[in-house]
């Protein structure tokens, strides 16, 4: 089975070249059912369009396909390919996005045990140089410190707070839709 990493690193070239940051890569499941996951964004907006997912998947498939044909196929066997914005309850895969996204709710689930616990749910307060993510426990108040090394699981909870501050993917069109409305009354 391909090896994630090695994956994300095939991936993330093709993505910045089209100006993306990539999120996540991993592939899972069995047999011909398994899934090349490809999550990416726009640096600016923090989303992708749906023509977006479709230049990048385009990429990335004759990248797969060219390597393939050199007999260098990272992915043996079938699979599908899915690409997509990481969504508004979005993984956190990357040191950054634990600032990024301080003072949101989140999820962690750590591959050992941090205090007599494996899961953490809490307001995020950020990362230190140290790689330790600060969260905050939503009724005691106490914080936790959590090793970013040792996160297995991490993704944001979708709150009121998180809604409000997402910014909408694109108004374009608003200002015709408001004109049309107007020009109907």
């Amino acid at each position: 089975m391909a090896d994630n990493t090695a994956l994300f690193q095939l991936v993330e070239p093709e993505a910045q070249a089209l100006g993306f940051a990539l999120v996540r890569v991993r592939l899972f499941g069995k047999g011909d059912e398994r899934t090349l996951q490809v999550m990416a964004e726009r640096p600016d907006t923090r989303q992708l369009t749906i023509d977006d997912c479709a230049e990048l998947s385009r990429r990335l498939s004759e990248k797969l396909d060219a390597l393939e044909e050199q007999g260098r196929d990272p992915i043996e066997g079938a699979y599908r390919l899915e690409v997509s914005s990481p969504g508004i309850d979005r993984p956190l895969t990357r040191a950054q996005d634990f600032t990024d996204w301080s003072g949101h709710e989140a999820r962690i689930v750590l591959t050992e045990q941090v205090d007599g616990q494996k899961q953490f749910k809490g307001e995020l307060e950020g990362i230190d140089a140290d790689g330790m993510i600060a969260i905050r426990h939503p009724r005691t108040g106490e914080l936790a410190q959590v090793p970013f090394a040792l996160i297995a699981d991490a993704k944001l909870v979708l709150t009121d707070k998180l809604i409000a501050a997402t910014v909408p993917l694109s108004v374009e069109g608003a200002d015709e839709e408001e004109l049309h409305e107007e020009e109907n009354h």
